[in-house]
Protein backbone atom coordinates (compact mmCIF):
# COMPACT_ATOMS: atom_id res chain seq x y z
CA UNK A 1 0.00 0.00 0.00
CA UNK A 2 3.02 2.31 -0.19
CA UNK A 3 4.28 1.83 -3.75
CA UNK A 4 5.63 5.17 -5.09
CA UNK A 5 4.93 4.06 -8.68
CA UNK A 6 1.25 3.67 -7.85
CA UNK A 7 0.95 7.13 -6.28
CA UNK A 8 2.79 8.61 -9.25
CA UNK A 9 -0.21 7.57 -11.35
CA UNK A 10 -2.39 10.04 -9.40
CA UNK A 11 0.33 12.69 -9.27
CA UNK A 12 0.56 12.69 -13.08
CA UNK A 13 -3.21 12.69 -13.64
CA UNK A 14 -3.34 9.19 -15.12
CA UNK A 15 -6.22 7.83 -13.06
CA UNK A 16 -8.50 7.02 -16.00
CA UNK A 17 -10.41 3.82 -15.16
CA UNK A 18 -9.75 4.05 -11.40
CA UNK A 19 -12.81 3.77 -9.16
CA UNK A 20 -13.85 7.16 -7.71
CA UNK A 21 -10.87 8.96 -9.27
CA UNK A 22 -11.45 9.18 -13.02
CA UNK A 23 -13.56 12.36 -13.28
CA UNK A 24 -11.70 15.40 -14.63
CA UNK A 25 -12.30 17.37 -11.44
CA UNK A 26 -10.91 14.61 -9.22
CA UNK A 27 -7.98 14.10 -11.60
CA UNK A 28 -7.07 17.80 -11.38
CA UNK A 29 -7.43 17.73 -7.58
CA UNK A 30 -5.04 14.77 -7.29
CA UNK A 31 -2.49 16.38 -9.64
CA UNK A 32 -2.45 19.43 -7.39
CA UNK A 33 -2.44 17.48 -4.13
CA UNK A 34 0.23 14.96 -5.26
CA UNK A 35 -0.83 12.13 -2.91
CA UNK A 36 1.90 9.86 -1.59
CA UNK A 37 0.01 7.77 0.96
CA UNK A 38 -3.34 6.04 1.41
CA UNK A 39 -4.45 8.75 3.85
CA UNK A 40 -4.43 11.29 1.01
CA UNK A 41 -6.67 9.09 -1.11
CA UNK A 42 -9.09 8.63 1.79
CA UNK A 43 -9.25 12.39 2.32
CA UNK A 44 -9.57 13.01 -1.43
CA UNK A 45 -12.63 10.75 -1.71
CA UNK A 46 -14.20 12.55 1.25
CA UNK A 47 -13.34 16.12 0.26
CA UNK A 48 -14.44 16.01 -3.37
CA UNK A 49 -18.10 16.47 -2.50
CA UNK A 50 -20.41 19.48 -1.94
CA UNK A 51 -19.59 21.15 1.35
CA UNK A 52 -16.20 19.59 2.20
CA UNK A 53 -14.98 20.68 -1.26
CA UNK A 54 -14.55 24.20 0.19
CA UNK A 55 -11.73 22.83 2.34
CA UNK A 56 -9.71 21.41 -0.56
CA UNK A 57 -7.37 24.47 -0.84
CA UNK A 58 -6.73 24.34 2.92
CA UNK A 59 -6.00 20.61 2.80
CA UNK A 60 -3.56 21.09 -0.09
CA UNK A 61 -1.79 23.92 1.77
CA UNK A 62 -1.51 21.69 4.82
CA UNK A 63 -0.10 18.85 2.74
CA UNK A 64 2.47 21.13 1.13
CA UNK A 65 3.38 22.99 4.35
CA UNK A 66 3.19 20.50 7.21
CA UNK A 67 3.49 22.06 10.65
CA UNK A 68 1.70 25.26 9.65
CA UNK A 69 -1.86 24.10 10.21
CA UNK A 70 -4.42 26.14 12.15
CA UNK A 71 -6.76 24.72 14.77
CA UNK A 72 -9.76 26.45 16.33
CA UNK A 73 -8.62 25.03 19.67
CA UNK A 74 -5.35 23.25 20.62
CA UNK A 75 -7.25 20.17 21.89
CA UNK A 76 -8.47 19.53 18.35
CA UNK A 77 -4.97 18.93 16.96
CA UNK A 78 -4.83 15.18 17.78
CA UNK A 79 -8.17 14.76 15.98
CA UNK A 80 -7.56 16.96 12.94
CA UNK A 81 -3.80 16.74 12.37
CA UNK A 82 -4.25 13.76 10.01
CA UNK A 83 -6.31 16.07 7.74
CA UNK A 84 -4.15 19.17 8.29
CA UNK A 85 -6.70 20.95 10.46
CA UNK A 86 -9.67 20.29 8.16
CA UNK A 87 -12.78 18.59 9.51
CA UNK A 88 -13.29 15.91 6.84
CA UNK A 89 -14.98 12.88 8.39
CA UNK A 90 -18.13 12.30 10.43
CA UNK A 91 -16.00 10.49 12.99
CA UNK A 92 -13.96 13.69 13.47
CA UNK A 93 -17.16 15.62 14.22
CA UNK A 94 -18.03 13.09 16.93
CA UNK A 95 -14.52 13.13 18.37
CA UNK A 96 -14.45 16.93 18.35
CA UNK A 97 -17.59 17.40 20.46
CA UNK A 98 -16.48 14.54 22.70
CA UNK A 99 -13.04 16.01 23.44
CA UNK A 100 -14.03 19.67 23.42
CA UNK A 101 -17.37 19.57 25.25
CA UNK A 102 -17.25 16.20 27.03
CA UNK A 103 -20.03 14.60 24.97
CA UNK A 104 -20.35 10.85 25.25
CA UNK A 105 -19.95 9.16 21.86
CA UNK A 106 -23.65 8.30 22.03
CA UNK A 107 -24.53 11.99 22.47
CA UNK A 108 -22.09 12.89 19.70
CA UNK A 109 -23.83 10.50 17.32
CA UNK A 110 -27.22 12.07 18.12
CA UNK A 111 -25.72 15.45 17.15
CA UNK A 112 -24.24 14.02 13.97
CA UNK A 113 -27.57 12.56 12.90
CA UNK A 114 -29.44 15.77 13.74
CA UNK A 115 -27.04 17.76 11.57
CA UNK A 116 -27.20 15.34 8.63
CA UNK A 117 -31.03 15.40 8.75
CA UNK A 118 -31.05 19.20 9.29
CA UNK A 119 -33.49 19.06 12.21
CA UNK A 120 -33.54 22.73 13.22
CA UNK A 121 -35.35 22.30 16.53
CA UNK A 122 -32.89 19.60 17.63
CA UNK A 123 -29.92 21.67 16.42
CA UNK A 124 -30.99 24.69 18.48
CA UNK A 125 -31.13 22.46 21.55
CA UNK A 126 -27.80 20.86 20.67
CA UNK A 127 -26.08 24.23 20.25
CA UNK A 128 -27.30 25.32 23.67
CA UNK A 129 -26.08 22.02 25.17
CA UNK A 130 -22.71 22.27 23.38
CA UNK A 131 -22.11 25.83 24.61
CA UNK A 132 -23.25 24.97 28.13
CA UNK A 133 -21.03 21.89 28.40
CA UNK A 134 -18.05 23.71 26.89
CA UNK A 135 -18.49 26.65 29.30
CA UNK A 136 -18.58 24.25 32.24
CA UNK A 137 -15.15 23.05 31.10
CA UNK A 138 -13.86 26.64 31.00
CA UNK A 139 -13.88 27.04 27.21
CA UNK A 140 -14.08 30.49 25.64
CA UNK A 141 -17.69 31.09 24.47
CA UNK A 142 -16.69 32.86 21.24
CA UNK A 143 -14.41 30.00 20.24
CA UNK A 144 -17.13 27.51 21.13
CA UNK A 145 -19.65 29.33 18.93
CA UNK A 146 -17.14 29.44 16.06
CA UNK A 147 -16.42 25.73 16.43
CA UNK A 148 -20.10 24.79 16.49
CA UNK A 149 -20.68 26.88 13.35
CA UNK A 150 -17.87 24.95 11.65
CA UNK A 151 -19.43 21.66 12.71
CA UNK A 152 -22.83 22.71 11.36
CA UNK A 153 -21.34 23.78 8.05
CA UNK A 154 -19.45 20.56 7.55
CA UNK A 155 -21.37 17.73 9.16
CA UNK A 156 -24.41 17.87 6.88
CA UNK A 157 -22.15 16.74 4.03
CA UNK A 158 -19.50 14.86 5.96
CA UNK A 159 -18.36 11.46 4.74
CA UNK A 160 -18.09 8.38 6.89
CA UNK A 161 -14.35 7.67 7.18
CA UNK A 162 -14.74 3.88 7.14
CA UNK A 163 -16.68 4.23 3.88
CA UNK A 164 -13.92 6.39 2.40
CA UNK A 165 -11.27 3.87 3.48
CA UNK A 166 -13.11 1.05 1.69
CA UNK A 167 -13.42 3.15 -1.48
CA UNK A 168 -9.74 4.11 -1.35
CA UNK A 169 -8.58 0.53 -0.82
CA UNK A 170 -10.47 -0.55 -3.95
CA UNK A 171 -9.04 2.41 -5.88
CA UNK A 172 -5.46 1.68 -4.75
CA UNK A 173 -5.73 -1.99 -5.73
CA UNK A 174 -7.02 -0.99 -9.16
CA UNK A 175 -4.18 1.52 -9.56
CA UNK A 176 -1.65 -1.13 -8.50
CA UNK A 177 -2.92 -3.47 -11.21
CA UNK A 178 -2.92 -0.66 -13.76
CA UNK A 179 0.72 0.18 -12.99
CA UNK A 180 2.11 -3.37 -12.73
CA UNK A 181 -0.22 -5.42 -14.96
CA UNK A 182 -1.56 -2.90 -17.48
CA UNK A 183 -2.39 -5.44 -20.18
CA UNK A 184 -4.72 -7.42 -17.94
CA UNK A 185 -6.04 -4.34 -16.16
CA UNK A 186 -7.20 -2.74 -19.41
CA UNK A 187 -8.55 -6.02 -20.75
CA UNK A 188 -10.88 -6.37 -17.78
CA UNK A 189 -11.69 -2.66 -17.72
CA UNK A 190 -12.84 -2.83 -21.34
CA UNK A 191 -14.89 -5.97 -20.72
CA UNK A 192 -16.75 -4.19 -17.92
CA UNK A 193 -18.05 -1.45 -20.24
CA UNK A 194 -19.17 -3.55 -23.23
CA UNK A 195 -22.42 -1.99 -24.37
CA UNK A 196 -21.55 1.47 -22.99
CA UNK A 197 -20.22 3.03 -26.17
CA UNK A 198 -18.95 6.34 -24.77
CA UNK A 199 -16.99 4.65 -21.98
CA UNK A 200 -15.71 1.94 -24.32
CA UNK A 201 -14.38 4.54 -26.74
CA UNK A 202 -12.74 6.46 -23.88
CA UNK A 203 -10.92 3.37 -22.61
CA UNK A 204 -9.88 2.26 -26.11
CA UNK A 205 -8.27 5.69 -26.60
CA UNK A 206 -6.51 5.27 -23.24
CA UNK A 207 -5.19 1.82 -24.25
CA UNK A 208 -3.77 3.26 -27.47
CA UNK A 209 -2.29 6.21 -25.56
CA UNK A 210 -0.25 3.85 -23.38
CA UNK A 211 0.97 2.03 -26.51
CA UNK A 212 -0.81 -1.30 -25.94
CA UNK A 213 -1.86 -2.96 -29.19
CA UNK A 214 -5.57 -3.61 -29.48
CA UNK A 215 -6.73 -5.80 -32.36
CA UNK A 216 -10.00 -6.25 -34.27
CA UNK A 217 -12.10 -9.37 -33.54
CA UNK A 218 -10.73 -12.64 -34.89
CA UNK A 219 -13.07 -15.48 -35.91
CA UNK A 220 -10.72 -18.08 -34.43
CA UNK A 221 -9.69 -16.29 -31.24
CA UNK A 222 -12.31 -13.81 -30.03
CA UNK A 223 -14.96 -14.56 -27.42
CA UNK A 224 -17.74 -12.47 -25.87
CA UNK A 225 -15.23 -10.55 -23.72
CA UNK A 226 -11.95 -8.74 -24.36
CA UNK A 227 -8.99 -11.08 -23.92
CA UNK A 228 -5.19 -11.09 -24.04
CA UNK A 229 -3.63 -12.91 -27.00
CA UNK A 230 0.12 -12.70 -27.75
CA UNK A 231 0.57 -9.61 -25.53
CA UNK A 232 -2.22 -7.80 -27.35
CA UNK A 233 -5.82 -7.06 -26.42
CA UNK A 234 -8.33 -8.67 -28.74
CA UNK A 235 -11.77 -7.18 -29.34
CA UNK A 236 -14.71 -9.53 -28.62
CA UNK A 237 -17.51 -10.38 -31.04
CA UNK A 238 -19.97 -8.73 -28.64
CA UNK A 239 -18.68 -5.25 -29.57
CA UNK A 240 -19.82 -5.77 -33.18
CA UNK A 241 -23.23 -4.23 -33.79
CA UNK A 242 -25.80 -6.99 -34.31
CA UNK A 243 -23.70 -9.70 -32.66
CA UNK A 244 -25.05 -10.44 -29.20
CA UNK A 245 -23.91 -12.83 -26.49
CA UNK A 246 -26.00 -15.74 -27.82
CA UNK A 247 -24.40 -15.36 -31.27
CA UNK A 248 -20.97 -15.31 -29.60
CA UNK A 249 -21.74 -18.63 -27.93
CA UNK A 250 -22.84 -20.11 -31.25
CA UNK A 251 -19.61 -19.00 -32.96
CA UNK A 252 -17.47 -20.46 -30.17
CA UNK A 253 -19.37 -23.74 -30.32
CA UNK A 254 -19.01 -23.89 -34.12
CA UNK A 255 -15.22 -23.59 -34.02
CA UNK A 256 -14.60 -26.82 -32.11
CA UNK A 257 -11.50 -26.96 -34.30
CA UNK A 258 -9.61 -24.00 -35.75
CA UNK A 259 -11.01 -22.59 -38.98
CA UNK A 260 -8.29 -22.97 -41.61
CA UNK A 261 -10.07 -20.96 -44.32
CA UNK A 262 -13.20 -18.86 -44.80
CA UNK A 263 -15.12 -21.65 -46.55
CA UNK A 264 -14.65 -24.03 -43.64
CA UNK A 265 -15.66 -21.26 -41.25
CA UNK A 266 -18.84 -20.29 -43.12
CA UNK A 267 -19.91 -23.91 -43.50
CA UNK A 268 -19.51 -24.59 -39.78
CA UNK A 269 -21.18 -21.34 -38.79
CA UNK A 270 -24.19 -21.84 -41.05
CA UNK A 271 -24.67 -25.41 -39.81
CA UNK A 272 -24.58 -24.06 -36.24
CA UNK A 273 -27.34 -21.53 -36.96
CA UNK A 274 -25.55 -18.30 -37.88
CA UNK A 275 -27.72 -16.31 -40.33
CA UNK A 276 -26.68 -14.73 -43.61
CA UNK A 277 -27.01 -11.25 -42.09
CA UNK A 278 -24.81 -12.20 -39.14
CA UNK A 279 -22.21 -13.68 -41.52
CA UNK A 280 -22.16 -10.46 -43.53
CA UNK A 281 -21.67 -8.50 -40.30
CA UNK A 282 -18.74 -10.71 -39.27
CA UNK A 283 -17.17 -10.29 -42.73
CA UNK A 284 -17.58 -6.50 -42.68
CA UNK A 285 -15.97 -6.45 -39.22
CA UNK A 286 -12.94 -8.16 -40.79
CA UNK A 287 -13.08 -11.14 -38.43
CA UNK A 288 -12.03 -13.58 -41.21
CA UNK A 289 -8.74 -11.84 -41.97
Amino acid sequence: MADPKVYKLWQEGKSCGIFQFESQGMTNFMKELKPDCLEDLIAGVSLYRPGPMDQIPRYIRGKQNPGHNEYTHPRLEPILNVTYGCMVYQEQVMQTVSYYADYSLGEADILRRAISKKKKDVLIEEEERFLRKAKALGKDENISKELFAQILKFAGYGFNRSHAVAYSMVAYKMAYLKVHYPLYFYTNLLSNVIGVESKLNEYVREVRRVKINIEKPDINLSTSMFRVVDSKILFPFSTIKGIGVSVCKTIIKARSEEFTDIFMAIRSLVVSGITKKQLETLILADTFR
